[in-house]
């Protein structure tokens, strides 16, 4: 058992490796799929995901928010089920996402008349609550894009048995990651009046 606990270096760097292949990756798919050269025409309507995605990131969410009561009690176990709930929930979150956008024109907070745009009296109706919505969601997506390479990389430092190193950057990865995975859902709950029915 001891042998199984042993610091896996060499593992972890390979290991990063992939965690930026994987992000640079994700990062130019988001980069690409609201670009409208881009779009792909399906006959399947997929403009139900939305609401399925952001279910998703609350999940994320209460996972996260488990895995912190668990190690606060020392129950490794439930801990680390918990991250890894996190971390498919959110990646089922990104390609419910990724899809999404990459079959569906992006929605606009305040676009009442679903036109796909924001006229001046739209913009007087919804007020400074765009100026809320606009902060939530850049702050969301920046923070999204930034954070995921550093999350898979906290989560190799745990599984290559690095615990002390593991720990110094988890104290600053979850609470973005939190952010990141509560945001989500407060945004589509704002802009939900503005999907076509």
């Amino acid at each position: 058992m001891a042998k199984n606990l042993q610091p896996n270096p060499s593992l972890e760097k390979k290991l990063n490796i992939l965690a930026v292949i994987i992000s640079v990756a994700v990062l130019a798919l988001v980069g690409i799929m609201r670009r409208p050269e881009f779009k792909i025409q399906t006959e399947i309507d997929f403009s139900f995901l939305p609401p399925f995605h952001s279910t998703l990131n609350a999940l994320a969410a209460i996972a996260l928010i488990a895995a912190l009561y668990f190690i606060k009690i020392k129950n490794i176990n439930a801990h680390r089920n918990s991250i890894y709930a996190a971390l498919l929930l959110s990646g089922l979150f990104l390609l419910s996402y990724v899809v999404y956008h990459f079959t569906n024109d992006a929605v606009k907070f305040g676009d009442a008349n679903f036109d796909g745009i924001v006229d001046e009296a739209e913009m007087v109706a919804v007020g400074s609550v765009r100026t809320i919505y606009l902060v939530l969601l850049i702050t969301h997506v920046t923070l999204a894009g930034v954070i995921l390479p550093f999350i898979l990389l906290t989560f190799n430092r745990a599984i290559t048995n690095q615990f002390d190193r593991h720990k110094k950057i988890a104290r600053y990865v979850y609470p973005l990651w939190l952010y990141v995975a509560v945001t989500g859902p407060i945004c589509y709950l704002m802009l939900k009046p503005f999907y076509p029915h």
